[in-house]
């Protein structure tokens, strides 16, 4: 049977059938739903955020420009040794001992400097992957929330159309309800009935007509929920053509490609990277400036006393400019001793890849526990749909005899409106295992991947 099942898929599959055909109006329906989700939106703007991170690691490696300007105005007082001088002819000794001095001018200095990473330990390579691994785990997460809106508007539109069956099904249970009035009525008028039969059927036509309401009053609020999860009106939604078939599997499918575990495999890789950015922090960091500066000192005063000779010595330069002032060179910084700083970061980051691990053979083996679960109760529902074909098939045969026996007067009123409850009921069943079953497919598609590459409009 599974040799036929998959046969039959390639087949589909070259011809381009797809497993869940939907209209097109409902492939619209689902991508207003999905635009307007507000966790798909807030999971959007989070994975920009972690982009946007990427980005900023990656642009340590661009050199950074710097200009600054600096002006000043100095008043100091200190003390200046010199050694001391003896003049030649009076053999006076200047300079002798420490004299007290005071100084003041105006400083400008003006440059731009340029700086660049040449080697970091490998920290912004490894940091920038661990972040995409990181935006690429999240973007599987968001895929989860696609899935779940997805089924959501399928079911919720296998419901409306329940409901748009079970008003049919009313209708026609009610134009042959009052055809029996018409009868009985004659009949009552010719003495070959009692106003007993035209009352049990009168009070069929009200429980028919309580159970019209509810429905209405179901696919009315059904609609306002779809109305509220996608911005389309109420009338719109009441008018989607969708039709509810069976779904059927034809291909063995597996769980390799569960969001989950592509999840979990980018968020294993992106601690991988953590442990090799962690470990980069012991080796040197080596970087390349380049500078050009203007520095002027001018207006100048250095007033120093000269005890020998009781006068001061004033000293006044009018400017002293270095004008242009290159710098290029090469620096490293090596953290030797961090306190264990680094010791324990990295082992963060080691334990930190060991929950993945641990988590991604947990949610591994949980998958293909729900994978094989929704495949037996995929198959359940074939063997439930077909039983309840054949009890629809017979109930509609039991209701033309028991019409008929009820105009022969060998059955009474009580049995002919039994058979007639039987086909509304029967067929309602119908609808609603028909609903199940294409659950109980789509739950199959969505165990073992994307529900999103499952679907194809007509």
């Amino acid at each position: 049977m599974k040799r036929i099942y998959l046969y039959l898929g390639i087949m589909f599959s070259q011809l381009g059938f797809s497993q869940i055909q939907v209209e097109k109006e409902v492939s619209s329906l689902i991508e207003s739903a999905l635009n307007k989700d507000v966790e798909i939106i807030t999971n959007g703007l989070e994975k920009e955020k972690l982009q946007n991170e990427v980005r900023s690691v990656k642009a340590k490696y661009i050199p950074k420009v710097e200009a600054n300007a600096l002006y000043g105005y100095l008043n100091s007082e200190g003390s200046l040794d010199i050694p001391t001088v003896q003049l030649p002819i009076t053999g006076m000794e200047l300079f002798a001992g420490s004299s007290d001095f005071s100084t003041k001018g105006q400083a400008f200095h003006a440059g731009v400097t340029a700086k660049a990473v040449l080697f970091s330990g490998g920290q912004i390579y490894n940091g920038a992957k661990a972040l995409q691994n990181k935006v690429d785990g999240t973007g599987f997460m968001m895929e989860l929330r696609k899935d779940q809106v997805i089924r959501e508007i399928l079911l919720d539109l296998d419901q409306l159309q329940m409901l748009n069956v079970a008003e049919s099904l009313i209708q026609e249970s009610e134009k042959r309800l009052n055809k029996e009035t018409e009868r009985v009525e004659k009949a009552i008028a010719q003495g070959l009935a009692i106003p007993y039969d035209r009352d049990k059927i009168k009070l069929a036509s009200l429980e028919l007509e309580t159970k019209k309401e509810d429905v209405l009053n179901k696919r009315e609020l059904l609609a306002l929920k779809i109305q509220q999860a996608t911005d389309w009106s109420t009338e719109q939604i009441l008018n989607i053509q969708h039709n509810v078939d069976p779904i059927l599997i034809f291909e063995d499918v597996n769980s390799n490609n569960r969001n989950e575990l592509l999840a979990l495999e980018a968020f294993d890789k992106a601690a991988s990277y953590a442990i090799k950015k962690e470990k980069g922090t012991f080796l040197p960091s080596i970087g390349a400036f380049g500078g050009y500066s203007y520095t002027s000192i001018f207006n100048s005063e250095i007033d120093i006393p000269l005890s020998n000779i009781n006068r001061t010595a004033n000293l006044k330069m009018d400017e002293l400019t270095m004008n242009p002032t290159w710098m290029v060179g090469v620096a490293m910084k090596w953290e030797l001793f961090s306190g264990f700083e680094r010791k324990h970061k990295l082992e963060t980051a080691q334990l930190s890849k060991k929950q993945i691990e641990a988590k991604r053979i947990d949610t591994e083996e949980k998958i293909a526990l729900q994978l094989e679960k929704t495949k037996k109760d995929y198959e359940t529902s074939l063997k439930q749909l077909d039983i309840a074909k054949q009890r629809e098939v017979i109930a509609k045969n039991n209701n033309e005899v028991a019409s008929k026996q009820y105009r022969a007067g060998l059955i009474s009123v009580t049995d002919r409106l039994s058979a007639e409850n039987d086909i509304y009921k029967e067929s309602l069943n119908k609808i609603e295992t028909t609903i199940k079953q294409r659950q109980a497919a789509i739950d199959v598609y969505q165990a073992s991947g994307s529900l999103l590459q499952y679907i194809k409009s007509n």
